[in-house]
């Protein structure tokens, strides 16, 4: 369902056991990024619930009709996820015109755009994510993502020009799998090609 918002229990687990920095997801349903006042008010009860349990950021979405960026409740919930930075997700993939979308993203104040260029992943959308972070102009982090795995990473993080990458391991680890050894193998491959590229 691209990541609903975890349970407060769920949260209390990872924050005990991982040490590294956890950003919670904030997305009340499946579907489309478009949601109504009632949504979006439970949006604001769960980044406060995120920010009780100790999370080191927040993930979001927010789009309006028309296939552009919700600028104002962006904001809002930019505003109340505060100390904590906001990434705002691949909902900005849906968006018509990606340079308007980096603007509202900037004005809003989210900390990093997750994106594939506006492509169903960033090897394909390579170009656009190049061109947004020369426009991001570190005004905002510009974090590739959708089908990054250990062999395209390098390249990825060479041609885009971005500092930060993400990888679900998606297409290693299916939904539901439980080989973790395998897992922890894919993010060590991703680090040594990282480390190689420089």
């Amino acid at each position: 369902m691209g990541g609903l918002t975890p349970s407060e229990d769920l949260m209390r687990v990872v924050r005990g056991r991982v040490r590294l920095p956890v950003f919670a997801m904030i997305r009340p349903r499946a579907g489309n990024f478009v949601y109504s006042d009632e949504e979006r008010m439970r949006m604001r009860i769960d980044i406060a619930m995120a920010q009780r349990v100790g999370m080191d950021g927040i993930v979001l979405g927010l789009l309006a009709p028309g296939a552009r960026v919700d600028l104002e409740r962006t904001r809002m919930l930019v505003l109340a996820a505060r100390p904590l930075p906001v990434t705002f997700h691949r909902a900005f993939d849906e968006v018509a015109d990606l340079d308007a979308a980096l603007r509202d993203v900037i004005v809003a104040g989210a900390a990093r755009i997750l994106t594939s260029g506006g492509a169903t992943s960033a090897p394909a959308g390579i170009e656009n994510l190049a061109r947004l972070v020369k426009a991001a102009n570190e005004r905002v982090i510009i974090l590739p993502g959708g089908g990054i795995n250990a062999s395209n990473v390098a390249q990825i993080a060479k041609q885009s020009g971005a500092h930060e990458i993400h990888s679900g391991l998606g297409s290693v680890l299916a939904y539901g799998q439980e080989d973790y050894a395998l897992f922890e193998n894919e993010v060590r491959k991703l680090g040594e090609q990282l480390a190689s590229a420089g």
